[in-house]
């Protein structure tokens, strides 16, 4: 039988339905809750090291020093020790387009270009099609760590896990009932999450009210009144080094900088093969959006640039603010241009059919997301160093409302895995088979159940690991920086 995919109008609903039940011979549903490490699996440190050999490295020491704060701030940026271990366990072939680092703060509150506030995933870096379940391993030891963070019970983190798992399980049942471009239009907007949250407690709709409230006052405004200030040039970046580095205080361009040890001569030499690529970066980049916001992007000019350390995986890759100004100073556009490296998942699934990662990045976003950045578009630059590199461009605070989940409760925390898990399910019905995910998954809470002793045994390997950065840090084979 042809396999079904979500452009496979040939197959009937039935057809597709069996497939999904036949999976259950390559990997069965209570087979996703063993986890043992394997007896050739990499070194975690060495894996950790690899990525950072392709960063910058004097912002290497910052990651290292993120990673180390806690097991769950670890398990932000060790995706891809965890790809390395998904990879060899049973898997059912049900192919989506995967998060590939679907951890629970990569969900969180976004506005759509309509101007609503939605729930959506918000980070595509490793994305890539693969088996749909890696996602929910993920997701779901994401909420195990978590909850251990805060000091829940057991039986509290499972409870987190199950609905999370649930929720996806569920919704993906639903989806494989609806039309079509029923499930192409589907969104998870504030009302909704209202609507969740009032079935719980009077705790969780207060929350959930302050945090949609946040996250509209998270505009470019605020963003633009935070991080510049005047000079007598105009408005600039303000530098806060080495989280926020203007471009004029490094030595190098935009995609290779390091600290400024030039002399005059080569400060000069240097100033003008940056702007040189900063020209490339830019024009390259506004040929991948559509016409009509080419015009709108024409309507600004670039007035200042700076390097910007971001996230806890992300900490080393180039990633870059782009100040534009549009009819005045108080008409800002702030722009993220981020370096978009292999993603973690490629070594594992055959790579990708991408010449540009960040236009994988973008594509996998396109696919995955219910709404989308109004001006996310990618592009690749060749930097002083003559080495390419690719990046993915989007605006820098738009409405966003990021979780935090060390501040919630139990019940708080169960609610929040019931949006993250449907979430996803959403998103996996816009790229893979609904009809054959739902009738893999089935009717019982087989795979719940399943995937909670998974979330158990994996959180424990990444506490190991965890403990394995912090040997290699006082022994010295690592230097880690807290900031």
């Amino acid at each position: 039988m042809t396999v079904p995919s979500a452009f496979t109008a040939s197959l009937s609903p039935a057809e597709r339905a069996e497939y999904g039940r036949t999976a259950r011979r390559r990997a069965s549903r209570s087979s996703h809750g063993w986890y043992e490490t394997a007896q050739q699996r990499p070194d975690p440190v060495e894996v950790i090291e690899r990525q950072s050999a392709e960063r910058v490295p004097e912002l290497v020491p910052i990651r290292y020093g993120r990673m180390l704060e806690s097991p769950f701030r670890f398990y932000r940026g060790a995706a891809a020790i965890m790809a390395a271990d998904l990879a060899p366990l049973p898997g059912t072939g049900l192919q989506v387009q995967l998060c590939g680092d679907a951890h629970p703060l990569n969900f969180r509150l976004l506005a759509s270009p309509e101007r609503r506030l939605v729930f959506d995933i918000n980070d595509f870096d490793e994305t890539l099609p693969g088996p749909f379940e890696w996602d929910v391993k993920r997701l779901a030891a994401g909420f195990v760590t978590a909850a251990r963070a805060n000091g829940f019970s057991t039986k509290e983190q499972n409870t987190a896990v199950r609905a999370c798992v649930r929720a996806y399980r569920e919704r993906m049942r639903e989806f494989a009932g609806m039309r079509t471009l029923d499930i192409w239009y589907a969104q998870d907007d504030a009302d909704r999450i209202r609507e969740l949250a009032s079935s719980t407690d009077g705790e969780a709709v207060r929350r959930t009210a302050a945090a949609t409230a946040r996250a509209r006052t998270r505009t470019h405004l605020r963003a633009f009144a935070k991080l510049t200030r005047v000079t007598a040039e105009g408005r600039r970046i303000a530098p806060d080094p080495p989280l926020i580095t203007p471009l004029d205080q490094l030595s190098a361009g935009p995609s290779e900088a390091g600290p400024s040890e030039a002399g005059p001569s080569e400060a000069g030499s240097a100033r003008a093969g940056r702007e040189k690529e900063l020209r490339t970066l830019l024009d390259g980049y506004a040929r991948t959006l559509p016409s009509e916001r080419r015009h709108l992007l024409r309507h600004y000019r670039l007035v200042d640039l700076a390097r910007k350390v971001v996230g806890v995986g992300s900490v080393g890759t180039r990633c870059w603010v782009l100040l534009l100004l549009g009819r005045d100073d108080d008409d800002p556009l702030l722009l993220q241009a981020k370096e978009a490296q292999d993603s973690v998942l490629s070594a594992h699934t055959g790579g990708d059919r991408y010449d540009n990662q960040g236009r994988r990045v973008v594509a996998g976003q396109r696919l995955m997301q219910t709404t989308g950045d109004i001006f996310l578009g990618w592009t690749h630059v060749v930097g002083l160093d003559g080495r390419g590199r690719d990046f993915y461009v989007r605006q820098l605070w738009d409405w966003k409302g990021i979780a935090q989940p060390e501040t919630m409760g139990p019940g708080l925390l169960a609610l929040f895995a019931r949006l993250c898990g449907a979430s996803l399910a959403r998103a996996h019905a816009r790229s893979g088979d609904p009809i054959a995910l739902a009738a893999y998954l089935g009717g019982s809470d087989r795979f719940d159940r399943a995937l909670t002793e998974f979330a158990q045994s994996y959180a424990d390997q990444n506490e190991r690991d965890f403990e394995a950065l912090g040997a290699a840090c006082r022994s010295g084979r690592i230097e880690a920086e807290r900031l």
